[in-house]
């Protein structure tokens, strides 16, 4: 009860704005939106009330306009959006040269180690959905995608289906963030590629290189899993066993 008060949701709106504005003041805008999206989620679900989401996302957009007007770097970072190909020696290289990887490495690839992604910054990371078409082919990237994307799907399934039963509401709201950020980092991953969305350098969970993202991902399954209020599914519900 505590956690739905007026005066705690009001402190909570300004500790999410000071970690979305510390992230940007540190140009690192991907993150900063993962949060954001996360925070309405979060906020949503303390509330109920579409007034106080209203409220948040307006104040955000103005203090995306403070941001655009004193930081000219961000603003040449999301002009290139929609515009890679006018771009692509400059800003849009990275999007242009993951397309054309895309676009040579056909339905079945080059074959393992033979694209040239790999010779662009951030190919295993940034840039992995490219990467792994390049070198496995179309079939090869959506296989691997969508096995990973159903994986975070199914999760999400499974937090909304368990959320009217779970131990409290801080289990509830948990286990949601945990999903939505997963979630909104896949299609900033996949759809920033192929520039559908603004490329901001977030990683693909489960499929991109390197160890601090495999981490925090399985941290994000953590806070699902202490969500699961089957008995005996995890040691924070471990009842005692039953006699026949």
């Amino acid at each position: 009860q505590r956690l739905m008060t007026r005066r705690n949701l009001f402190l909570y709106i300004v500790y999410s704005a000071a970690i979305c504005g510390c992230l940007a003041l540190i140009n690192d805008f991907g993150t900063a939106i993962i949060f954001f999206v996360t925070f309405l989620v979060t906020a949503f679900m303390r509330s109920g009330d579409f007034a106080t989401i209203g409220l948040a996302c307006a104040g955000t957009a103005f203090a995306g306009v403070l941001v655009l007007r004193f930081k000219p770097y961000a603003l040449r970072r999301f002009s290139t959006w929609r515009h890679v190909w006018e771009y692509a020696l400059t800003s849009g290289y990275s999007q242009t040269r993951a397309m054309m990887c895309i676009a040579s490495g056909g339905l079945f690839g080059l074959g393992g180690g033979r694209g040239w992604l790999k010779y662009v910054a951030a190919a295993d990371t940034d840039l992995v959905f490219a990467f792994v078409e390049d070198e496995r082919g179309l079939d090869g990237a959506y296989t691997l995608t969508d096995e990973a994307l159903a994986a975070i799907v199914l999760l999400a399934a499974f937090v909304v289906r368990s959320a009217p039963v779970e131990r409290s509401s801080f289990y509830s709201i948990s286990a949601a963030s945990a999903v939505t950020i997963m979630l909104v980092q896949t299609l900033l991953n996949v759809f920033g590629t192929v520039d559908i969305l603004p490329l901001t350098g977030v990683t693909f969970p489960f499929v991109s290189n390197g160890g601090s993202s495999m981490l925090c991902v399985w941290d994000l399954l953590a806070f699902i899993k202490a969500a699961d209020t089957r008995q005996n599914a995890s040691f924070s519900v471990k009842l005692p066993g039953r006699e026949d």
